[in-house]
């Protein structure tokens, strides 16, 4: 039986088999993977992803939906259901609990939460493998967007200074129920090796970075004038008259290594 999709969780539910099948093929979870779901709904996505991997942890706050995922995935693996809201989940400890190096995660996230789940996500980069998402194709579009693009801002920033972002494929409204007013897309995040991630303080760089695309119109020198002044802008070899969208994302890390009095 087919649940009501709740407004108040933001829920439409994937039904149609062939972009379901495609978002598992790009998952391709393995038996000695960890996967984990966020929002599982009615187990489009679980189900598939449990029989390629034998186990799996979703995390679930809509308790309704629970009993019958439960019994759907008796018959294929070993489910474990985290009845949780997921901004609470600390995946460090999670993947510690479940005996995993690194988390593989997948779901179909809200519309209306889908930054802060991303953001949540990067502060435990370290526990995780990759990330395979369906979002809101605007968004995606955001997280993969390059410098002087119209979309590019904080989002993009923040998550290609913490990983690789590969927008895969578009999924349209039909393939949902309820259909979505927009078109959603699958994207993977892959969590950049200790190598290539960048040595800045991460809340100063958050601060810079929040600071300069808050007024997207205002020169980086007016915008950020709070934190540092145009010397500071100057010495990390950035023309403080530039605007926050003709920046790469390091040189944000560059910015917010200037030691300053402001």
């Amino acid at each position: 039986m087919n649940a009501r999709p709740k407004k108040s969780f933001g829920q439409h539910f994937l039904h149609e088999k062939r972009y379901i099948e495609r978002i598992v093929s790009s998952i391709a979870p393995k038996p000695e993977d960890v996967v984990v779901e966020i929002g599982p709904g009615e187990g489009a996505l679980t189900l598939p992803l449990l029989a390629a991997a034998g186990k799996l942890t979703a995390i679930e706050l809509d308790t309704d939906l629970i009993p019958g995922l439960q019994a759907r995935a008796d018959a294929v693996g070993t489910l474990r259901i985290v009845h949780s809201d997921v901004l609470k989940v600390d995946f460090t400890a999670l993947a510690r609990e479940l005996g995993a190096e690194r988390l593989r995660i997948a779901g179909n996230l809200p519309y209306y939460i889908s930054s802060p789940i991303l953001f949540h996500c990067v502060d435990h980069a370290e526990a995780i493998q990759d990330m395979h998402f369906m979002l809101q194709k605007e968004v995606v579009d955001r997280m993969a967007a390059e410098p002087g693009s119209k979309v590019y801002g904080r989002l993009s920033v923040m998550l290609q200074l913490a990983c690789r972002v590969e927008p895969l494929f578009t999924v349209p409204p039909g393939a949902f129920r309820p259909p979505p007013k927009v078109d959603s897309a699958v994207v993977r995040l892959v969590p950049l090796p200790p190598e290539q991630r960048h040595d800045g303080d991460p809340q100063r760089v958050y601060a810079i970075v929040k600071a300069a695309f808050a007024q997207r119109r205002k020169t980086l020198g007016n915008a950020v004038r709070q934190l540092m002044d145009a010397a500071a802008i100057e010495a990390a070899g950035i023309d403080p008259k530039a605007r926050a969208e003709t920046l790469a994302p390091l040189d944000f890390v560059r910015l917010a290594k200037v030691p300053t009095a402001v």
